[in-house]
């Protein structure tokens, strides 16, 4: 009789165990998906980046173009 409690307590343990495992390794590859969702995130916020300091620096030498055109416009005009 105590040895079949003795094996029902063990089993119980056994099975406590196996579900904690389990919600470790559960809780482990969740944390790796969220890593790697964080890092392609990273990577497209850096290439937003990237691309709006290209096109800030092709609006700002359009503008310095368009100046430069009016001003040579302005001043054939004038002659």
């Amino acid at each position: 009789m105590l040895n079949a409690i003795n094996t029902k307590i063990l089993l119980a343990i056994l099975a406590a165990l196996t579900a904690i495992g389990s919600a470790v390794t559960y809780q482990r590859h969740e944390a790796e998906k969220a890593a790697e969702a964080a890092a392609k995130a990273a990577a497209i916020l850096q290439l937003q980046r990237d691309d709006n300091e290209y096109l800030k620096e092709e609006n700002e030498a359009l503008r310095k173009q368009v100046e430069a055109d009016k001003k040579r416009h302005n001043s054939a005009a004038a002659n």
